[in-house]
C-alpha cells in the first residue's frame, strides 16, 4: 500500500488514509488501494471491525487538486463512447457490500470526496472543530461517490439540499446536530479512542455472521419498496441462523452466564436471504 496504512489487531482492522503532506488528499491510487483494503476485510476472519480515519491533522481534504483545472475532465478515461465510472462511487459502493461493519474516525477536515466516502459507513464520529463541507457547487461539479442516495437518507432531504445547494463549510458541531456524525470528540486522539471502544464491543460480544446479515439487511431495506420485502428476507435469515450453531451458542452462553463463543466464520459463506438479488450493472 502506497497511500493508505493497514492494521489489524485484536480483531479490528484500523484503515488510515496516509497523504498526511497533502491533508489525505484523495487520489485514483488511493481509491483503488482503499478497494483492495476492503476486499482484504471481508476475506479475513480476524476482521470483526473496520475503522477509516486519517494520518496526521485531517481526514481526507478532498481531490487532490494539482492537476489544476483539468482536476475533474475525465475524457481521458472514456473508452469509446462508454461514461467513465466516479471513482468515488465506486469506494462508496464497496464499502455498502462491506461484510463487515465500519466506523469513520473524522480526526479533522473532511471535505468533498472526503466526507461523502463516509456515507456508506455505519457510524460517523468527529473531533470537535472538523471542517466538513459538500463544496461541489462551490467546485463547478456535482456531489459524487453515490451522495445523493445517502446522504438524504442520513440527514433528511432539506438539510442534504442546503449543504449541496450552499456548498458552506461547516464545523462537526453541526454534524452532530443534523445527525451526520455520532458524536464529536475533543481530540483526534479521543476519537480513534471512541472508534475503537466501539468496534471492541461488536468484536468481543457478537456473532460476526448475524452481523454481517444485519448489515446487509439493513442498508439493502432503505431502498425496499414495501415492508413485506423485509418480512420475507428477515424470515429467510431466522430460518437460517435459528437452527446455526451459533444460535446455540448465543442462548446456552446467555443461561449459563459467560460470555459467548461463537464458531460460525463470514469466509464460510452467508445464506442466501435474497434470492434472485444482482447487483445492478454500470451502463
Amino acid at each position: 500500500m502506497e497511500q493508505i496504512l493497514y492494521d489489524v489487531s485484536d480483531g479490528v482492522l484500523t484503515i488510515t488514509l496516509n497523504r498526511p503532506d497533502r491533508l489525505n488528499a484523495f487520489t485514483p491510487v488511493m481509491g483503488r488501494e482503499l478497494i483492495e483494503a476492503f476486499d482484504a476485510s471481508d476475506a479475513d476472519d480476524d476482521v470483526r471491525a473496520v475503522i477509516v480515519t486519517g494520518a496526521g491533522r485531517g481526514f481526507c481534504a478532498g481531490a487532490d487538486l494539482e492537476a489544476g483545472g483539468s482536476t475533474f475532465d475525465w475524457r481521458a478515461r472514456q473508452q469509446e463512447d462508454e461514461t467513465p465510472r466516479d471513482g468515488g462511487g465506486q469506494i462508496s459502493l464497496r464499502i455498502f457490500n462491506s461484510l463487515k461493519p465500519v466506523i469513520a474516525a473524522i480526526n479533522g477536515p473532511a471535505v468533498g470526496v472526503g466526507i461523502t466516502m463516509t456515507l456508506p459507513m455505519d457510524v460517523r464520529l468527529a473531533v470537535s472543530g472538523a471542517k466538513i463541507g459538500f463544496v461541489f457547487t462551490r467546485r463547478g461539479i456535482v456531489p459524487e461517490a453515490c451522495s445523493s442516495w445517502f446522504l438524504p437518507r442520513i440527514v433528511g432531504i432539506s438539510q442534504a439540499m442546503e449543504w449541496v445547494a450552499t456548498g458552506r463549510v461547516f464545523d462537526a458541531e453541526e454534524a452532530l446536530q443534523s445527525g451526520l456524525v455520532r458524536s464529536v470528540h475533543e481530540s483526534p486522539e479521543a476519537v480513534l479512542e471512541a472508534a475503537t471502544a466501539l468496534a471492541r464491543e461488536i468484536a468481543d460480544n457478537t456473532a460476526p455472521v448475524s452481523v454481517a446479515l444485519g448489515r446487509q439487511l439493513l442498508w439493502r431495506m432503505l431502498g425496499a419498496s414495501h415492508p413485506m420485502e423485509a418480512h420475507r428476507a428477515h424470515s429467510r435469515a431466522m430460518f437460517s441462523r435459528g437452527q446455526s450453531a451459533d444460535a446455540a451458542e448465543g442462548v446456552t452462553s446467555f443461561l449459563e452466564k459467560r460470555p459467548a463463543s461463537f464458531p460460525d466464520r463470514v469466509s464460510d459463506g452467508l445464506p442466501d436471504v435474497f434470492p434472485g438479488y444482482e447487483e445492478p450493472r454500470f451502463s
